[in-house]
C-alpha cells in the first residue's frame, strides 16, 4: 500500500524558492542530538567507520541514518532523525562515512555514492542484535547509497523499510546540474570541492601514487574532481563509469522492501525528472514528489518557527510499519 503523507508540504512563507529552501534549511536546522555513544566499527579491509548511536528498549524499532556528500552525523537532518527516534522510544545509529567523522580513514579509498559495503555491514550487525524492526533513512548521497544497497540485496535487505530523501538517482545528470552556470550552483560546487580537495591533498601525502595530484588541483567542477580522484581511488575508469555503476535510478525496480522516496521537483542539484518515472511501477515504492522543497530542504511552518517536513514524513512512514 502506498504511503500518503500525513500532511501536504507547504513551504514556509518567503521560502518557495529552491535555493532559499536549500540554504535556509542548512543554516537553521537544530543540530542538538540525544545523548550518543561514539563507537568505532572495524571493517574487513582494515579501515574503520565511526558511529553515533543510542539503544532503545528491547523490542523497540531502531533507525539507521546515512548523511550526504561531505557531511556527517552532526548534520541537522541527521540529528532530526535521532531526536525523532528518541522521542518515540526507539534506538538509532548515525553512520559517518569513511573520512567524515572528524578523523581521516586509514586507506587511500574513502566513500562514494555507490559504495554500499560499510552501510550493509552495519545493518547486518544491527539486524543480528536489535530485537525490534530495523529502519534506514538516507539523505542525498546517503539516499543513493541506501537505494543501491536495497537494489543489490532485494528480499535479503536487512531492513523492515527505508526512506530516501533528495537522492541523486542519476549521478551524471546531478553533476551536470551542479557544474552548470549560475551563482548558486557555483556556491554549492565550491563548497563541495573545498573539503573534497582538502581531504585529497592529505591523502596524497600518505599515498603519493593514489591519483594525479595535478589533475585534482586543476579540477574546477565536480565531474573533473570525480574523474581525477573518485574514479581512480575506487576502481572506475572515468567519472562517467563511476556515475553509471553507482546511480540508483536505473535499478529502482529491484527494491523489494517498503521504501519511501521523497524529492522536490525544484531541487537545484537535480535535473528533471528528479525521481525516475518508472519508480511508480514498483509496488514496494511510495513516491512523494513535492512542487517545492529544494535539496534536503522541505522547510514548513514559519521562518521563526520552522518545521522540517521530510524528516517528519520519513518517521511517520516508519510508524506505519513498526
Amino acid at each position: 500500500m502506498s504511503f500518503q503523507p500525513t500532511e501536504p508540504f507547504v513551504a514556509a512563507p518567503g521560502l518557495t524558492n529552491e535555493h532559499a529552501q536549500t540554504i535556509y534549511a542548512n543554516f537553521v536546522r537544530p543540530r542538538h542530538a540525544p545523548p550518543l555513544k561514539r563507537q568505532r566499527r572495524e571493517l574487513p579491509d582494515g579501515d574503520f567507520v565511526d558511529l553515533d548511536t543510542f539503544d532503545g528498549p528491547s523490542g523497540a524499532p531502531h533507525v539507521v541514518a546515512l548523511h550526504g556528500l561531505e557531511s556527517s552525523s552532526q548534520a541537522g537532518y541527521i540529528t532530526a532523525i535521532l531526536r525523532g527516534a528518541a522521542q518515540r522510544g526507539w534506538g538509532a545509529t548515525a553512520l559517518n562515512f569513511r573520512s567524515c567523522s572528524g578523523e581521516p580513514n586509514r586507506l587511500a579509498r574513502t566513500y562514494h555514492s555507490g559504495h554500499i559495503d560499510d552501510a550493509l555491514g552495519l545493518l547486518k550487525d544491527l539486524r543480528a542484535r536489535v530485537t525490534g524492526p530495523l529502519f534506514a533513512v538516507g539523505f542525498s548521497l546517503g539516499a543513493n547509497v541506501l537505494c543501491r544497497l536495497l537494489e543489490d540485496q532485494g528480499e535479503e535487505a536487512p531492513v523492515r523499510a527505508a526512506a530516501s530523501i533528495s537522492a541523486p538517482y542519476d549521478l551524471d545528470a546531478c553533476c551536470a546540474k551542479l557544474d552548470g552556470p549560475g551563482p548558486f550552483h557555483r556556491v554549492y560546487r565550491e563548497r563541495f570541492l573545498r573539503t573534497l580537495k582538502s581531504k585529497a591533498r592529505a591523502k596524497l601525502k600518505r599515498f603519493p601514487d593514489a591519483f594525479d595530484g595535478r589533475a585534482m588541483e586543476a579540477a574546477r567542477t565536480v565531474r573533473q574532481f570525480d574523474h581525477a580522484v573518485t574514479a581512480p581511488l575506487h576502481g572506475f575508469n572515468s567519472a562517467e563509469h563511476y556515475y553509471a555503476e553507482s546511480s540508483s535510478g536505473p535499478r529502482l525496480h529491484a527494491i523489494r522492501k517498503p521504501t519511501l522516496l521523497i524529492s522536490a521537483a525544484d531541487d537545484p542539484m537535480l535535473e528533471s525528472p528528479v525521481i525516475p518515472p518508472s519508480a511508480k511501477d514498483n509496488p514496494h515504492l511510495s513516491v512523494v514528489l513535492t512542487q517545492h522543497g529544494g535539496h534536503v530542504g522541505f522547510v514548513a511552518g514559519k521562518l521563526h518557527r520552522p518545521r522540517f517536513w521530510a524528516e517528519d514524513q520519513a518517521l511517520a512512514f516508519f510508524d506505519t510499519l513498526r
